[in-house]
This record gives structure tokens, C-alpha cells and sequence, in this order.
């Protein structure tokens, strides 16, 4: 009997958005984080439903600091993802992952004695770790973020970059790394351009990672 026919075909990875924490999906409190308190900013819930309807997987990237500092219990961290899984899931949005970096950013960690860590932004550690966990196409994805740590971030793992500009960012040092492809007023704007990017790409696409070093 002859043998049965059939060939794998190449199936694409998920692409994601990365989504910083404080002043891009969440209201932005100094040294103050609490389940019970966290409020999404205005039009995120919006820009999250187009995001989603666009096949985009949703993960969320945060430097928390304050764990490192004694601000704030690295349990309460874990308590606000899950709080935010509950906000979402009445529009029907799910999160892929949560990916948090304890640690106090480089410049603070080298003025206190301590080896700067791969996770903390600019540093692409969290990024690269959802992407082994979840089998993401770095290439195809995005990170939204409100400073440029996050933008570079996000072009350190390949990714593409909106910022937010929400005054958050004051110093404004920039390079290609932290140089992103859009400048968004908030984060329904965000959501519209990669909407838009997402039926363009490839050309435009491998051109900028090619600048990057990432070809």
C-alpha cells in the first residue's frame, strides 16, 4: 500500500503587542500600587479591543522598581495582574502573559554596588522571555510604551515601537534604538496606527530591523 501523502506547511507565529505598565494602560501613581486601586487610562480598553480583532496576542512589560527599593510588596505586583485580567475579561480581552523586572534600573544598581539585570527596560530580557514562552514572532510584534526605555526595549528585541507622549518622558535622548516609528497623543491612537502598519509591512519592515541590526 502505497504510503499516505502530506507535507507540513510553514505556519507563522503569533505576533504580539507589548504593553508597558504605568502611564500607558494604567493610570500612573508613584511608589503606589494596589489591586483594588488601579484605574485603565481612557481609551485603552478601545484600543485593546482593535489590537485584539487584529489577531494581535497582548502582554504586558513593567519595570517595578519600587519592589527593589522596599515600596512595594512583589505580591501586590502579582495581585494588580490578576486584577487587570479581571478588568479586561468583560470585553472579552485576555492577557498572554504579565512580565515584571524587580529590579532597580542599571544607572541605580551600578551607583549602589549591585550588576545591572536583562530585564529591566531598556534591557530587552522581558520581551525576549515571553517570546520563548509563548513562540512569538518578534519580527511582527510591537511594544507600546510611554519613554523611551521602552521604545528601546522594544527595538532591542526586533520588535517595532509607539510612544505615547504623555510627558512622562523628559529627557529625550535619542538614537535609532529609541527612535520610534510612531508618536501616539494616547493609546487608542496607538492601537489605530499598528492597525494600520499591520496591513503594510514587509518591505518597510525588514528595511528598518536591517538598520537596526536585526537582519
Amino acid at each position: 500500500m502505497a504510503p499516505c501523502g502530506g507535507r507540513a506547511l510553514k505556519c507563522l507565529a503569533p505576533r504580539a503587542v507589548f504593553l508597558d505598565t504605568h502611564g500607558t494602560l494604567l493610570e500612573h501613581v508613584p511608589h503606589e500600587l494596589h489591586p483594588a486601586r488601579i484605574r485603565l487610562l481612557a481609551s485603552v480598553m478601545s484600543g485593546l479591543r482593535i489590537l485584539a480583532a487584529r489577531g494581535y496576542a497582548l502582554v504586558v512589560v513593567g519595570n517595578e522598581p519600587d519592589v527593589a527599593r522596599g515600596f512595594i510588596d512583589p505580591a501586590l505586583v502579582d495581585a494588580v495582574a490578576e486584577r487587570l485580567g479581571e478588568l479586561l475579561a468583560p470585553a472579552g480581552l485576555e492577557l498572554r502573559g504579565f512580565y515584571w523586572c524587580p529590579h532597580l534600573p542599571p544607572s541605580e544598581a551600578l551607583r549602589d554596588g549591585h550588576e545591572g539585570c536583562d530585564c529591566a527596560m531598556p534591557a530587552p530580557g522581558l520581551l525576549l522571555r515571553a517570546a520563548e514562552e509563548h513562540g512569538l514572532d518578534l519580527v511582527r510584534s510591537w511594544i507600546i510604551g510611554d519613554v523611551l526605555d521602552d521604545v528601546e526595549a522594544g527595538h532591542r528585541a526586533a520588535c517595532r515601537a509607539v510612544l505615547i507622549d504623555n510627558g512622562q518622558e523628559r529627557d529625550w535622548q535619542w538614537s535609532p534604538l529609541r527612535t520610534p516609528e510612531f508618536v501616539a497623543r494616547n493609546f487608542l491612537a496607538a492601537a489605530r496606527y499598528i492597525d494600520r502598519a499591520a496591513e503594510h509591512a514587509p518591505k518597510a519592515l525588514y528595511r528598518r530591523h536591517a538598520e537596526l541590526g536585526h537582519a
